[in-house]
């Protein structure tokens, strides 16, 4: 693993503010290309808009960070080509869910995602639904949609942490969310998993419970297995 910075903060303060991303405008053509053929492939995947970190720091417990506007398509050309441009980040806010037998819970990326068989806490990129008055961030609007989309759990039916964990690791920066879940994780599993049913297009297509080391594997980024272990460790 490459070194992972782990950091906990009380609060987040995002602000979306215009930028000019050179890879985006550089690589324009090629980056094109790279998208239709993904497209070609994976029928569900479409251009919008999406938002990525370019700076941030952390003060008194506090991350401050300022945000930009980009189109899906560099976003991930610039991830699956191994971060070309390292000055910008992949935000991205994540619920934690860990039952209450203390098992985490990963969802399996569907196919048809750009995420395609990974492992992976229910999260996703911010985009411009997220943005309020002035510009700022909703982090916390962000996760709870995606929670809701991806398991059909509702954050007010659990328990949440007020604070988030920052993990950074080299174009990902994953603001991790400690949420329990009232439920044991097979039961937890089975609530979800008929949700999943429900949808026409799930984002995940399976469950994974990781009670310890054994269940960590290669499918789970870096980070992802860094936090786990981080939080085992507490």
């Amino acid at each position: 693993m490459s070194k992972i910075e782990i950091v906990e903060v009380d609060r987040i303060e995002f602000v979306v503010e215009p930028w000019a991303w050179d890879f985006a405008a550089a690589r324009r053509n090629e980056i094109d290309r790279f998208f239709a053929d993904m497209q070609r492939q994976r029928s569900h995947l479409w251009n919008g808009r999406v938002l990525m970190l370019r700076r941030f720091e952390v003060r008194d417990r506090v991350l401050y960070g300022s945000c930009f506007e980009t189109d899906y398509a560099s976003f991930v050309a610039w991830r699956e080509w191994d971060f070309p441009d390292l000055d910008v980040d992949n935000i991205f806010p994540a619920s934690a869910l860990r039952a209450a037998d203390g098992g985490f819970l990963v969802g399996e990326m569907a196919s048809y995602t750009a995420g395609s068989g990974q492992l992976c806490f229910p999260g996703g990129t911010p985009d411009l639904d997220d943005i309020r008055e002035g510009g700022i961030l909703d982090i916390e609007g962000n996760l709870e949609r995606e929670l809701k989309e991806e398991t059909g759990l509702a954050l007010d039916e659990l328990a949440a942490d007020r604070g988030w964990t920052m993990v950074h690791d080299r174009g990902f920066f994953a603001l991790m969310k400690r949420i329990r879940a009232p439920l044991r994780a097979d039961d937890l599993c089975v609530r979800i998993t008929r949700h999943m049913a429900s949808e026409a297009h799930p984002e995940f297509v399976g469950l994974k419970i990781v009670r310890g080391p054994a269940d960590l594997e290669s499918r789970m980024r870096d980070y992802l297995r860094a936090y786990i272990e981080y939080e085992w460790r507490r």
